[in-house]
């Protein structure tokens, strides 16, 4: 891949790091993010972090490849093990479930005292992003959502600040597990996902209500129900039959 262009997904995530930072991005496969934010004079050093050998090997590769050795550091390691305390101001993740990075925020929190802002693009789960963030002081500041080779993605941008002022004027609930900023907006992407999770989540019911009566069961279709409803009536700007 030429690192001159990258695709849709991490262009989304690059065009949120802000110029002249220090970066740290985690997961960073071949390192095309930080090459492509060097190359283009965004930030002035990166860490390329990568706990798998194959991609760290590659992402070495890659970086010596481009001539920018000098200023990327490629790491192995796990999560935010990678970065010493003040080294970098921004962090992104990219590419890997909403539970993954949450955990791996959770597990190296130590490491974000001087992280101005956080860059995340979780694949699934964003809500359990959204809660970490909200747990831990750091604001959602906006939102993207997009679709690239017919999946669909959401960009989630923190920095420290009030972490309930995205969610004042709407349902708590509903603003964490869709996005505040994506639900103002509404975008036929946005759209288009969350009827495909709703029908998903008629068909686990249906699943369910056929199964063997369990309070397991019970309790699994109550939450799948809430989350009908809390989107339904998103989508249909209405109270949902489902609550």
């Amino acid at each position: 891949m030429n690192t001159d262009k990258l695709s849709l997904r991490l262009e989304t995530v690059a065009k949120y790091v802000p110029k002249n930072s220090r970066l740290a991005d985690i997961g960073s496969d071949h390192a095309y993010l930080p090459s492509f934010l060097a190359k283009n004079g965004v930030i002035t050093f990166g860490i390329a972090g990568e706990v798998v050998k194959g991609p760290f090997q590659s992402a070495e590769k890659n970086v010596r490849a481009q001539g920018l050795t000098s200023m990327i550091s490629v790491r192995m390691g796990d999560g935010l093990e990678v970065i010493q305390p003040g080294e970098v101001d921004c962090v992104t993740i990219a590419g890997m479930g909403g539970t993954l990075i949450a955990n791996i925020l959770e597990t190296g929190k130590e490491k974000l005292s001087s992280v101005k802002r956080l860059v995340l693009q979780p694949n699934i789960n964003a809500i359990a992003i959204r809660n970490w963030l909200v747990d831990h002081e750091w604001e959602l500041i906006t939102e993207e959502i997009i679709e690239e080779d017919n999946k669909i993605y959401e960009i989630v941008v923190a920095e420290r600040g009030d972490p309930l002022k995205p969610y004042r004027n709407l349902n708590i609930e509903t603003g964490l597990l869709v996005g505040p900023f994506l639900l103002e907006r509404k975008e036929n992407v946005f759209k288009k996902k969350w009827s495909f999770e709703i029908k998903n989540w008629k068909r686990i019911y249906e699943q369910l209500e056929s199964a063997a009566p369990s309070n397991e069961n019970d309790e699994k279709k109550q939450e799948i129900a809430k989350k009908i409803a809390l989107v339904e009536g998103v989508l249909d700007n209405e109270e949902s039959e489902w609550s």
